[in-house]
């Protein structure tokens, strides 16, 4: 669990970098009915959830730096114990100042009200520009009002700022506690793929596998995916954002999960592909071995000062060198390389940043130059291969064979700690998982 005195702490890293004649404005991610009367389940703004730990609708975070009345406003829903009877318990304002720290509590509906008081003599507003066009308005309207107010001493910001890049960055970070959590989301995660391989047999549909992942997740708190699963049986395996679900598992076949979960907000995210019998055959096994060959040598690599595309880069090497071996490609290996031959089996980058979202937020490359590695970033690493059916010059032994292999892994101050450890993935551990069926 993250501790107020973290969020605190980031609230601070904020104002400081805004400056102390500015101010941030951040709203909470928005409740959507699927019909009048029923919420699909609600999930935060991964920014204003980083920066509050607050999980209602109808929330806006203000931050002034060195303002009389309070540094940290929130303005959010009264309690109200009739909509509580339907609904459940909200904080309420006293909730926010008992629980969450706010110096300052407002109803959320005197916020249009209140706004422009709180923007006086603020030369720069931070918000996120562009997401919620009324938001907008809003802001601009609230710096609107003071417009026509210089001859009472009152000036108004003229310049808005995006307030992304500042949180983005801050969150490519994580903390103890953050990886703690992390770590927590990443074993329900382990035990889940566990669980699928171990229920997986012939003649079953990918979507009952795809329930005892789901039962996992829910049995220990997580009470949401981070991401829509993918459970892809033989040609299904080939697809990279398969979602479906729903075609009979066939013997023979392999079968690849790409699903994690979410707990307390915070995202895993972990790739397997297995046998549905149980054991691989010649052929999935060379595909399957290269795979895992190219993800190990990328994990190895995870350290501070590796920039992140070498770790594209050696996985790149290890595949073209691997099917110019198993034939699928033909050619000078180098030559192969620098032509990227090997996109016609795979197609995509390996891994991203991980966090709040699982696609978490964070730039790539600094200045234009691939960003080196540091304690405390979250990524995975997913490398893969997917012969699909019909390809020209493949060997019909191959075709249908889809693997993919993703681990999450932190970076640490001496090298690196792999979260999902403790999920088999190689072959003789795989199979003799598998051999151990559930009751």
């Amino acid at each position: 669990m993250i501790s107020q005195q973290e969020y605190a702490q980031r609230r601070k890293n904020v104002r400081q970098q805004i400056g102390d004649n500015a101010i941030a404005i951040i709203p909470a991610a928005a409740q959507v009915l699927r019909n009048g009367d029923t919420p699909y389940v609600y999930r935060q703004s991964s920014n204003f959830y980083y920066l509050t730990g607050f999980n209602e609708p109808d929330a806006v975070l203000v931050l002034l730096p060195h303002h009389h009345d309070g540094e940290y406003i929130l303005f959010a829903r009264e309690a109200d114990p009739a909509k509580e009877i339907w609904d459940g318990k909200m904080q309420g304002l006293k909730g926010l100042i008992d629980n969450f720290n706010a110096d300052l509590a407002y109803d959320i509906n005197t916020f249009e009200d209140v706004l422009p008081r709180l923007l006086e003599n603020r030369n720069k507003v931070y918000f996120p520009i562009g997401q919620n066009a009324d938001f907008d308005q809003l802001i601009f309207n609230g710096v609107n009002q003071l417009r026509g107010k210089a001859r009472h001493g009152i000036s108004a910001a003229d310049e808005f700022c995006n307030i992304d890049p500042i949180l983005s960055e801050m969150r490519v970070y994580k903390s103890e506690a953050e990886i703690a959590v992390m770590q927590k989301a990443a074993n329900i995660s382990v035990e889940a793929h566990q669980r699928a391989m171990q229920a997986c047999t012939a003649g079953m549909y990918e979507y009952q596998l795809e329930a005892e992942i789901q039962y996992v997740f829910y049995k220990h708190g997580s009470r949401s995916v981070a991401y829509s699963p993918i459970i892809g049986a033989g040609k299904n395996a080939c697809i990279l954002h398969y979602k479906e679900n729903n075609q009979k598992i066939k013997d023979g076949e392999l079968v690849l999960i790409d699903a994690g979960c979410e707990y307390e907000n915070y995202s895993s995210d972990i790739t397997r592909t297995f046998p549905v019998n149980g054991k691989f055959s010649e052929e999935q096994a060379a595909i399957y071995n290269l795979v895992l060959k190219a993800q190990q040598a990328a994990i190895e690599l995870v350290k501070p000062g590796t920039k992140w595309f070498e770790l594209q880069t050696k996985i790149m090497e290890i595949l073209t060198a691997g099917l110019v071996e198993l034939g699928l490609l033909k050619g000078d290996v180098n030559q192969l390389i620098a032509n990227k031959a090997a996109t016609q089996f795979y197609m995509h980058l390996s891994g991203h940043w991980l966090g709040l979202d699982t696609h978490d937020t964070g730039n790539y490359k600094i200045n234009n130059e691939w960003r080196e590695l540091e304690p405390g970033m979250v990524l995975t690493i997913e490398p893969g291969l997917y012969i699909q059916a019909n390809q020209a010059d493949v060997d019909p032994k191959w075709w249908n064979i889809g693997v993919r292999i993703e681990d999450d892994i932190a970076v640490t101050k001496d090298g690196h700690q792999v979260l999902t450890q403790a999920l088999p993935k190689t072959i003789t551990e795989i199979e003799a998982l598998m051999s151990d069926k559930l009751q």
